[in-house]
């Protein structure tokens, strides 16, 4: 038996039954974890003084929204506008010369990144409609497989709707659907015009519910229409009676142009269709509202709070990762979790501020662990060089990752400390 802490870990995070301590104001408790062949043994209650600095620990996050095949790719193919048509401009130019061994190395690198920065699992999408799409996404079941048990890979093939109407469209969504994917699309202004949408969106959800999968959705990532996309996907699953295989909205952005009454009430029906919805403020706030010699006044990203009210499960996703669509991100959950605050107004110390990156990204995502820390869960912790919120929010701080009860070295500085090694120039004696 291993003994480690005694530590501050969110309460939200704590098995609800146990005889623990209440949340402080902080929404932390703390206590001390005994831990033995990789899963959690008991957790007691401790108590110290308050000016006692403990370290900050979380259960490892999820992140529900990425895009592994194009990581990394935004130095050899640059959006140096910002916008979403040099993004897709870009995007697809990267595409046409695209292939397994290229994925293999950038997708290869993120997984590492992720790992070493504490993330358990990942849902990627996967531009589906090149000339190397069954080789690139041969490239990622091979990554999916050799990750398995460290990072648990879920992969979405996205596609246009028209696409998945194809012959083969028709044998790439039997291929997912035995490899265990979902299948994705994109559904709403920009790209595609409303009427289309509703006849191609039908027939995705007839396809995914003959094959039992998952549909994840990039819908109404624009700043152009109030949710377009959503309305129409609610109003079919309402005429449908539903659907028998979950579906998530991934952006949902444009919900937020709704007018306030309006938004309520489309966020009730979202809730009662059971929809999910991952918010992407990172690429969102840098591509949307953007417009030649202005400082955008309109930056919308999908409503979590209001959405959270009405019973809808959200989740947070860092997507782009040095690619055209974001020059910036790492996969680095922590990150995300820093900036929460000011780019969404997730507040970490409550639970609906917390969850979207740990328990409901977990749920989301159908993972056998919710994230929650109990007698018999697995002995994972992202532990942090920071005892509060505040010294969190302050600075980015040092981490330790625990799996299956061990700590796994950290992560990797050399290329920063190349760079400032050059710094250091030699002076001439003399």
């Amino acid at each position: 038996m291993n003994r480690l802490g005694p530590l501050r870990i969110p309460r939200c995070l704590l098995d609800p039954v146990a005889s623990l301590p209440p949340a402080d104001r902080e929404g932390l408790a703390t206590v001390q974890i005994e831990h033995a062949e990789g899963r959690i043994t008991a957790l007691h209650p401790v108590e110290l003084p308050p000016s006692r600095q403990l370290p900050l620990a979380l259960t490892p996050p999820v992140d529900p929204h990425v895009h592994l095949d194009k990581a990394f790719s935004g130095a050899l193919f640059p959006n140096p506008s910002g916008t979403m048509a040099g993004a897709l401009e870009a995007n697809l130019r990267e595409l046409g010369q695209r292939g397994g061994e290229q994925v293999l190395q950038r997708a290869g690198l993120a997984l590492e990144r992720a790992w070493r920065h504490g993330l358990r699992a990942l849902r990627s999408h996967v531009d589906s409609q090149a000339p190397a799409t069954l080789e690139v996404w041969e490239a990622l079941q091979q990554l999916r497989a050799r990750w398995a048990g460290r990072v648990d890979l879920q992969l979405v093939a996205l596609a246009p709707l028209g696409y998945w109407r194809t012959a083969d469209g028709d044998l790439l969504a039997r291929r997912v659907a035995r490899d265990g994917g979902l299948l994705g699309s994109v559904v709403g202004t920009p790209f595609s015009p409303l009427a289309w949408d509703a006849v191609g969106l039908e027939a995705l959800l007839t396809q995914a519910e003959t094959l039992g999968c998952g549909l994840d959705l990039h819908i109404d990532e624009h700043d152009a229409a109030p949710a377009p996309g959503v309305r129409a996907l609610v109003r079919l699953l309402e005429r449908r009676g539903g659907c028998r295989v979950p579906i998530t909205c991934s952006h949902a952005s444009s919900l937020a142009l709704l007018a306030a009454p309006d938004l309520a009430r489309w966020a009730d029906r979202l809730a009662a269709a059971g929809v999910a919805v991952v918010a992407l403020p990172f690429t969102n706030l840098w591509l949307l509202g953007k417009r030649e010699g202005t400082t955008p006044l309109v930056r919308p990203q999908a409503p979590i709070q209001q959405l959270q009210a009405a019973g809808v499960r959200v989740a947070m996703g860092s997507d782009n990762v040095q690619d055209p669509w974001y020059p910036g991100g790492d996969f680095d959950p922590v990150e995300l979790l820093r900036l929460a605050p000011l780019l969404s107004h997730q507040l970490p110390w409550r639970r609906r501020g917390l969850a979207p990156f740990t328990s409901e990204a977990s749920r989301l995502l159908d993972l056998p662990w919710d994230g929650v820390l109990r007698e018999g869960s697995p002995a994972d912790l992202l532990v942090l060089g920071a005892s509060s919120w505040g010294d969190l929010l302050a600075r980015s701080p040092q981490r330790r990752v625990m799996r299956a009860g061990r700590w796994l070295p950290p992560p990797d500085q050399e290329a920063a400390s190349a760079l400032l090694a050059a710094l250091e120039v030699p002076v001439a004696s003399g």
